[in-house]
């Protein structure tokens, strides 16, 4: 008698919508408080989101406060990242841009202090480097692709370091280039 093991169901994608984002509060922060949710560039959304916070934020809280809570929101960013993809079962989905809020905020906290004029070109050069990966970035997207969650415990954990990981090094690609422009202008 040959046993066999049952072939495994497919793991179908969660789609994410409002009950799912409200389910959770890493879900709400990980899709940005519906930002994520958005049917064009939910990574524009994020980052736009991000940016009109920075600006209520630094109405209210010190230049030290802001760092302190861009310091927190990595460490929490990769724990709301890792639950969202999981539940998502999609190791990298689009609508969670709680990456780009964070890295985008390391951004404009470091190049303050810069008027709108400079905040808005930091924002196009983060996009450009989160969306069309270059070098650097598209080396830290790709290293969380391929994961298994079948055959590593902590392939999630990796997912969520990996959805944080390509935005942060995007964040430094674009504090690059703004340093350069700084000392060559």
């Amino acid at each position: 008698m040959t046993d066999f093991l049952p072939t495994p169901a497919p793991v179908v994608p969660r789609q994410p919508g409002a009950r799912f984002m409200l389910a959770h509060p890493a879900h709400f922060m990980a899709l940005g408080f519906g930002s994520g949710l958005s049917p064009i560039a939910p990574g524009t959304a994020g980052t736009l989101w991000a940016w009109l916070s920075f600006l209520v934020l630094q109405r209210w809280l010190t230049p030290g406060e802001i760092g302190w809570l861009v310091a927190a929101s990595i460490p929490l960013g990769w724990w709301v990242c890792t639950v969202t993809a999981r539940n998502l079962r999609v190791f990298d989905p689009g609508c969670i841009v709680w990456d780009e809020i964070a890295s985008f905020w390391a951004v404009l906290w470091l190049i303050h202090p810069a008027g709108l004029a400079g905040q808005a070109v930091a924002f196009a050069l983060f996009r450009y480097f989160d969306a069309a990966k270059p070098g650097p970035v598209g080396w830290a997207d790709r290293l969380s692709h391929g994961l298994d969650p079948a055959a590593s415990r902590h392939a999630w954990t990796w997912a969520g370091f990996g959805i944080m990981l390509d935005d942060l090094v995007a964040a430094g690609c674009t504090l690059l280039a703004i340093a350069l422009w700084r000392f060559f202008a």
